[in-house]
């Protein structure tokens, strides 16, 4: 996959190199590179500009993003400009830009951007409701949570697979050695080597913890027989 980034700030994303991101590219899986936009400015460097019509604050220049993207962009990629009021990024959104071959972020920063940057965008796309001073740290955010779901930069698909959210429901818990720890032990049934048991528990802790956590994801969640079982059960306790 090939990753291009429209930032003021890149130096931010060499943070990447100390997580799966980094590995991946040294594998050659990936291709990642910043593109300071601002060395692309025809205004004596300045990128941003007050907005016409008056009002607070600063808007970023179409001129040095489009010059710079022009000079990077030679298919048709997925674009993704950062902006809070894009669409909702979740694990979903992550699977289906991991099937990409290239993708480009555009960083903002300032009040906004100019309007006329949106016409080389295919999503406009945020990490929530709320603020960042800018585009970076979610670019960087949506780059890690979808870099990891490519094939071959986690060793077994099965370990992202059975992730929160991959499935639709909250990930059970886990544990590791040792079997006691300050009076807190491991739940017999994953020492009893029955795997149907331990499965079947996996998924009741799965709902169990969806239900009392994020029951709006059991909305959309399409229940199987045994899983609604279970989670009668678990309201029934509760």
């Amino acid at each position: 996959m090939k990753i291009d980034v429209l930032t003021l700030f890149p130096e931010m994303f060499t943070a990447l190199e100390h997580s799966i991101v980094g590995k991946a590219r040294h594998k050659g899986i990936i291709k990642l590179t910043c593109h300071n936009f601002r060395e692309n400015a025809a205004n004596a460097r300045h990128v941003d500009d007050e907005p016409y019509g008056g009002g607070q604050g600063m808007l970023l220049c179409a001129q040095p993003i489009f010059d710079t993207f022009e000079k990077i962009a030679a298919k048709k990629p997925r674009v993704l400009l950062l902006d809070p009021a894009g669409k909702r990024f979740n694990q979903s959104y992550a699977e289906e830009l991991a099937k990409e071959d290239e993708l480009i972020f555009i960083c903002g920063h300032y009040e906004g951007y100019d309007e006329r940057i949106k016409t080389l965008v295919t999503d406009e796309v945020s990490l929530g409701d709320f603020v960042l001073t800018g585009g970076e740290l979610a670019a960087m955010t949506i780059i890690d949570a979808t870099v990891r779901l490519i094939p071959e930069v986690i060793g077994k698909a099965i370990s992202h697979q059975e992730d929160s959210f991959s499935s639709g429901l909250l990930e059970y818990p886990q544990y590791t050695r040792p079997y006691e720890y300050r009076g807190m032990k491991v739940p017999d049934v994953l020492m009893s080597g029955h795997h149907a048991n331990i499965r079947k528990w996996r998924l009741e802790q799965s709902l169990r913890k969806t239900y009392q956590r994020r029951p709006d994801l059991l909305e959309n969640y399409c229940l199987t027989e045994e899983e609604r079982q279970l989670l009668e059960e678990i309201k029934n306790e509760l």
